[in-house]
Formats: C-alpha cells, sequence, structure tokens
C-alpha cells in the first residue's frame, strides 16, 4: 500500500502571546479595583496623601509653602465645621481638622489676605508643629518694638475671623532673630518676643472676639529660627509671631 504523507502544520512560535495578554488583564484588572476602592473614599487619599507629603516635609525632602504642601483634587469642597480628626481621642491626641479642611481653611485665608501674602507679609506653612500663619515684622511691628503698626490690626481681625468661625485652638508664639536687643523697654529678645505674642493675643481675644480658652501664648526668642541668622535677609525672616493651628500637626514617622 502506498504510504500517505501527512503535512504537518509548522509550530507557532506566538504561544507566549496568549498567556501574556491573559497576565495584562488580570494586572489591569486588579488596578482598576485598586482605584474604585480609593476613589470611594476621596478624603482618606487626601489624608494619605499630604500624611507622606508632610512626613518627607518634615525631614527636609519637600520645601515648605502654602502652595504645595497639599494634594490637589477636582471638585468644589464643601463648607463644614472643623470635625475632630477620627480615633485621636482614643490615641490620647487633641482633636483636630483634617486634611480636607485644613485646605479649605488655607484656601480662605488665601481669599482674605491676598495683598499680605503678595507683599510677604505673612506666609502659610506645615511644619512639624502643624499649620502655621506666620505674621512678618515687616508687616506688623517696628523693629524693637511691640506695638502693632497702623492698620496691622484690622488685618489679624480678618484672620481671626476665619479662625474664630471653625472653634479653632491656636498658640500664638513670638519669635526674634539673634541680635541684641538695646532699649530701655525690652532686656532681651525672649522678652520681645513674649510681648508681641501677648500683643497679638490680646487683640484676637478682646477686640476680634476670640474665645479665650483656646488660645495660648509662648516666647522662643531667638531660639526658633527658621532661617540662617548671618544674613540680613534671613533676620528677617526670624522676626515673626506664628498662629500655630493646633492638632493639625503631621503624623510622625514611625522609628526605624
Amino acid at each position: 500500500m502506498r504510504r500517505r504523507r501527512h503535512s504537518e502544520s509548522p509550530e507557532s512560535h506566538d504561544r507566549w502571546l496568549v498567556s501574556y495578554s491573559d497576565f495584562v488583564t488580570l494586572l489591569f484588572a486588579f488596578f482598576v479595583v485598586l482605584f474604585a476602592s480609593a476613589y470611594r473614599d476621596k478624603h482618606s487619599v487626601i489624608r494619605v496623601s499630604n500624611a507622606i507629603h508632610q512626613g518627607f516635609q518634615s525631614l527636609g525632602v519637600l520645601p515648605g509653602g502654602h502652595d504645595k504642601y497639599a494634594i490637589a483634587y477636582s471638585g468644589t469642597p464643601t463648607e463644614e465645621p472643623f470635625a475632630p480628626t477620627p480615633n485621636a481621642s482614643q490615641k490620647g491626641l487633641p482633636p483636630g481638622p483634617s486634611a480636607q479642611q485644613v485646605l479649605e481653611l488655607e484656601r480662605q485665608l488665601q481669599s482674605a489676605m491676598g495683598s499680605e501674602l503678595k507683599n510677604h507679609e505673612m506666609e502659610m506653612s506645615i511644619t512639624p508643629e502643624g499649620f502655621v500663619i506666620s505674621l512678618k515684622e515687616l508687616g506688623f511691628f517696628n523693629s524693637g518694638h511691640a506695638e502693632l503698626l497702623p492698620g496691622a490690626a484690622e488685618k489679624i481681625e480678618r484672620i481671626a475671623k476665619i479662625l474664630s468661625a471653625r472653634g479653632l485652638e491656636l498658640r500664638v508664639e513670638g519669635h526674634s532673630d539673634n541680635q541684641p536687643i538695646h532699649n530701655a523697654q525690652f532686656r532681651s529678645n525672649w522678652e520681645l518676643s513674649t510681648a508681641r505674642a501677648m500683643t497679638v493675643v490680646s487683640l484676637l481675644v478682646d477686640q476680634a472676639g476670640f474665645d479665650p480658652r483656646k488660645v495660648s501664648v509662648a516666647g522662643y526668642g531667638e531660639y526658633r529660627p527658621i532661617a540662617d541668622d548671618s544674613t540680613p535677609e534671613g533676620r528677617r525672616m526670624n522676626r515673626r509671631v506664628d498662629l500655630v493651628v493646633l492638632g493639625t500637626a503631621p503624623p510622625r514617622l514611625p522609628a526605624p
């Protein structure tokens, strides 16, 4: 019998594409599930993002600044009173505003204090202490004195109106540069910095109607600088009164 020759089909070298396409499909599905889980709670995403950013900021990896410390999302934020951070009381921490509420506070202050921010009379930043509003000597005090400049009280009252409406707690901190002070009113930079902080506190409570139970005062003199005192620009930055919003400090990174 004549043998029948069966033609053999050539071997395919593209079978790996089937497995690869299955892998890509599974990978895509995995990221869709992750995105859906995260998008469901946008506030959690904001809190996590800000915690990471602020943690790097506190280590000096990222610069501070009122326009860089937070992640932005599309959509209009809703007006709401400040609510305590979840589980803060269970951990023994003072309750404070959420990251979304801090963002809204920053937007309101930018709107109310636009010219002062533009003229570098005040700055806003996130530090290891929390959300800070810095009142620079340039726009609020004469050098070596604790009396407010003309028009400075009205600026502080605008800030106080926003903070007081949200029931925030503040620590008012006075700071100076390291240049020795020589006048009959103050014997040291400690006295000057404390007197300036007290001037702001008195205005907040007596004129702006800020709740005295929600404000404290501190004077640090030259010992907590934010810039190099060896330069005129650095000394100018260090002469300030900080309004520290309590309960907004970024979470501390765990020790390695």
